[in-house]
């Protein structure tokens, strides 16, 4: 009886992996494009808001 659902238990379990999985690269390469958008933006001379109030100054 077991067997006969090994199968499709197997293919379930392998299918939720990979779909987690290419989530998790996704957010990763998504959060290094982000990075490299800050630097670029930064680069320009475009601060981020934050930067001033981590900074102590009023914007």
């Amino acid at each position: 009886m077991q067997n006969e659902y090994f199968a499709f238990i197997s293919a379930a379990y392998g299918v939720s992996a990979l779909s987690l999985l290419g989530l998790a690269l996704w957010l990763f390469l998504d959060a290094r494009g982000r990075q490299r958008e800050l630097k670029a933006l930064e680069a320009r001379g475009i601060r981020r808001r934050s930067d001033a109030s981590a900074r102590g100054t009023a914007a």
